[in-house]
């Protein structure tokens, strides 16, 4: 490898360490929660704001940022976005009152969308070989994996030792690494010709995306209702006329040339209904492990970390099996491995102890990350370079919206089955969550306590496994619409892998 080789390697290292921090981001506030509501006891809609804020407004400014990015610079975009990530993290971990913190996690997330599409695009600057950018997404997307398991790890051990402001504050020196060293490994790359920036489609692209974001999340929350379906109708409403506006436009914030190709439409899609699928595994297996199973939380955690060990492999190994594989059909071997991880889930149901649930979640963690590698790819390098990053951030927001959904609908339907399982003389508490009925359970004499919990977590699996099978119907279906829609696209499979 040549000196420009391991230059690009290191400093690739460089620009994993902020989406390793954004994924933690994702996980560990929930294991800080008890205590910072011990500490600035807020109210139960300023803790709602506390959790959703990061996510809204990260979901709601990828776009804009993605396209900002193209035009001021992607690596200046990363860098001023370090430093905003660094000094919000101080912020929260010092935060004095429920409406700091909430502030505090309102710039994380301007932060977070500032860093998420500018390390993916420049990525596509740096790695112009098509095997060795293949293999760097491929370490890229181990930075989500790893941070996603390691967030309640290391949540865990922070709270057992420091205060609840700790698991902000290890964001900030990692953020002063990447401002040191990033102005020396990273390359800069804008569009040379971005047109006039045009500022009623970055309105209308935060009218779109904010109220859908918010739709869903309360759906997923409350259920039903005429508030979320109202603010994701408002958002569709100015989704087509940021649409419409694009069209017209002689430098669009958003190329709608890119979806009408297969390579990069299809890529998109199936990269959101993998994460839709995973996302909805993710909330009800925790909850599994530690209130059925029994669990504390840390050890629920642990015994989660084999799904990222598998995240890990699976991403690594694509170089090299997309040099004797097909690209779609090795997006859609990826996809139904997830499937079958799903299918474990939903047959093996109550009477699932950790092992069985650890096995079906390392075929879930092998299986979406490796298509998940093929598809950023193909997203990519279908986008020419000068819209790497407007291109980078559709992928993104794509991976948000599939996210929250996969949470609200197959946690709803879980959570439906759920409800219609547990005695109506339970309580509203016990019939709405599952921690509800623990939680009522404690003031009930031993012999109820065992009833009403036995009834719970029957019920609870229940619904676990019927949105199993649900996600793996939908991940079946997903493989081979991949398989059909991209067997003609340009693969590159025969592309070297790097030494």
């Amino acid at each position: 490898m040549d000196r420009v080789g391991r230059r690009e390697w290191v400093a690739l290292g460089v620009l994993v360490l902020p989406v390793l921090l954004i994924s933690v981001d994702m996980t560990v506030l929930g294991f800080a929660l008890p205590y910072l509501s011990e500490d600035l006891a807020p109210t139960g809609a300023q803790q709602l704001w506390i959790v959703d804020i990061y996510s809204f407004v990260l979901a709601g400014l990828l776009v804009l940022m993605g396209s900002v990015g193209d035009r001021i610079g992607r690596r200046r975009l990363l860098l001023t976005g370090a430093a905003l990530f660094g000094a919000a993290s101080a912020f929260a971990a010092f935060a004095a009152s429920p409406a700091m913190l909430i502030a505090a996690r309102a710039l994380l997330g301007i932060g977070g969308a500032t860093l998420m599409p500018s390390t993916l695009s420049l990525i596509r600057t740096m790695f112009v070989d098509p095997g060795q950018r293949r293999l760097a997404i491929a370490v890229w997307g181990t930075g989500f994996s790893g941070g996603m398991a390691l967030g309640p790890v290391v949540g865990g051990w922070l709270l057992e030792h420091f205060w609840w402001g700790s698991v902000f504050l290890v964001n900030v020196p990692v953020m002063a690494v990447l401002l040191l060293v990033g102005p020396f490994l990273l390359p800069e790359a804008r569009d040379p010709a971005p047109g006039r920036f045009d500022l009623p489609s970055a309105l209308l692209s935060l009218a779109t995306v904010l109220p859908v974001v918010y739709g869903i999340k309360d759906i997923a929350k409350h259920g039903p209702g005429w508030e979320p379906l109202v603010a994701g109708g408002l958002g569709i409403v100015f989704g087509l006329a940021f649409v419409r506006r694009q069209r017209i436009l002689s430098a669009p914030m958003v190329d709608l040339r890119l979806l009408a190709k297969p390579e990069f439409s299809v890529s998109v899609g199936t990269n959101m209904l993998g994460v839709f699928a995973m996302a909805g595994l993710l909330l009800l297996i925790p909850q599994y492990l530690q209130l059925v199973l029994g669990m504390r939380p840390l050890t629920a955690a642990l015994w989660m970390l084999p799904m990222t060990v598998a995240g890990v492999a699976g991403s690594l190994l694509v170089p090299r099996l997309a040099r004797h594989v097909a690209v779609p059909q090795l997006i859609g071997a990826g996809l139904l491995l997830a499937a079958a991880g799903f299918v474990l889930v939903a047959v093996t149901g109550g009477g699932a102890g950790p092992a069985i649930v650890v096995a079906a979640l390392v075929l879930v963690g092998f299986g979406v990350p490796l298509s998940e590698v093929l598809t950023n790819d193909l997203i990519v390098s279908t986008a020419p370079p000068e819209r790497a990053g407007s291109a980078a951030a559709i992928s993104e927001t794509g991976f948000e919206l599939g996210g929250a959904l996969g949470a609200a609908v197959l946690g709803s339907v879980a959570m439906s089955v759920y409800h219609s399982g547990v005695p109506a003389g339970a309580g509203d508490a016990a019939r709405e969550t599952l921690g509800g009925a623990v939680a009522a359970a404690r003031g009930l004499p031993p012999e109820q306590a065992e009833v009403l919990l036995d009834a719970a977590r029957e019920a609870f699996v229940s619904g676990m496994r019927i949105s199993a099978v649900a996600g793996a119907v939908l991940l079946v279906l997903t493989a081979v619409q991949a398989f059909v829609l991209l067997r003609r696209a340009r693969t590159d499979t025969s592309a070297p892998v790097p030494a």
